[in-house]
């Protein structure tokens, strides 16, 4: 299967995780190149390519104030992201759910088993002292 160039949507373009960087440091302010290049550790000619990657695909807006560009994520282009990531959460939700009952259900019956003091073959959560009665040592 031939995969889609970086540029021809927001799932491809936040395959790259310094893009994903730069989206989780705009999101708060805009803020010009050179301070997400210096924030990241990156060189500015590589974070002005990864900014021109997520303009193409609409999840960053830039303006210009003066001589500086100021760059910002789109939120709303990242609704498809959002959408997408929801049937996982979902599906996630259902499972932990019926993990949950069960963990409730074979803990409950545990928890009345164990209830019952001293009976063989029962856990009762208590240990008994080693035996010899004394205490051991390693040598």
């Amino acid at each position: 299967m031939v995969r889609a160039a970086a540029s021809s949507d927001v799932f491809n373009a936040v395959a790259e995780p310094r893009r994903r960087a730069i989206l989780d440091y705009l999101a708060p302010h805009e803020r010009p190149v050179g301070d997400v290049a210096q924030a990241l550790g990156l060189a500015q000619p590589s974070v002005s390519k990864h900014l021109r990657v997520l303009r193409e695909v609409d999840l960053v807006r830039v303006r210009r104030a003066g001589r500086q560009r100021l760059y910002r994520t789109n939120a709303s282009a990242l609704r498809p992201l959002h959408h997408w990531a929801g049937t996982f959460e979902r599906f996630w939700g259902r499972q932990l759910r019926r993990i949950k009952e069960r963990a409730e259900s074979s803990n409950g019956s545990a928890l009345e088993a164990g209830d019952q003091p001293d009976q063989p073959g029962k856990a009762t959560g208590r240990t008994s002292p080693p035996s010899g009665g004394g205490t051991q040592t390693s040598s």
